[in-house]
């Protein structure tokens, strides 16, 4: 993805089906999660919501949804907010995480991820945290995942 993943979210999602088809977009460019099958919600600076459905695949071997799925819901909520809200002509990575399992995750999760400080400046280079909370189909929060991403400017040439 790059900083037009905000303009092209908004492009497609107005299309029937828009929705799934800028998910399936994110997972051509990172296939590691659609593992998942996520489909995104809502994108706008500062907020991404993906939803993953209660499917055997993501299950652990207790029939509850796994801890690494969470996980991957976490990372990639975190990123296509990062990406959608940094300075163009910036890039991110994701520098370290730390996740807090709260209850049984049962049944479709919700994750929304937001930034826990205010957003970087052009040009600045450091450490960005973003929270995200991933809840149940009763809004009770499940999980909890704080990412540290890496933001530098793109290097040239």
């Amino acid at each position: 993805m790059s900083a037009s993943v905000l303009s092209l979210y908004r492009r497609i999602t107005r299309w029937p089906a828009g929705h799934w088809i800028f998910s399936r977009l994110v997972c051509l460019k990172a296939p590691y999660f659609a593992t998942i099958a996520p489909r995104f919600v809502t994108l706008e600076p500062g907020r991404c919501e993906v939803r993953i459905r209660d499917r055997w695949r993501v299950h652990n071997h207790l029939g509850t949804v796994h801890a690494i799925a969470l996980c991957n819901l976490a990372e990639l909520s975190a990123g296509v907010m990062t990406d959608a809200t940094i300075p163009a002509g910036m890039r991110w990575i994701p520098k370290g995480m730390t996740v807090e399992y709260l209850k049984k995750a049962v049944g479709s999760m919700r994750g929304v991820a937001t930034p826990e400080a205010a957003v970087p400046v052009s040009g600045q280079v450091g450490e960005w945290p973003v929270g995200i909370e991933v809840t149940d189909r009763a809004g009770e929060v499940v999980f909890r995942a704080r990412v540290l991403m890496w933001v530098s400017p793109h290097k040239r040439g």
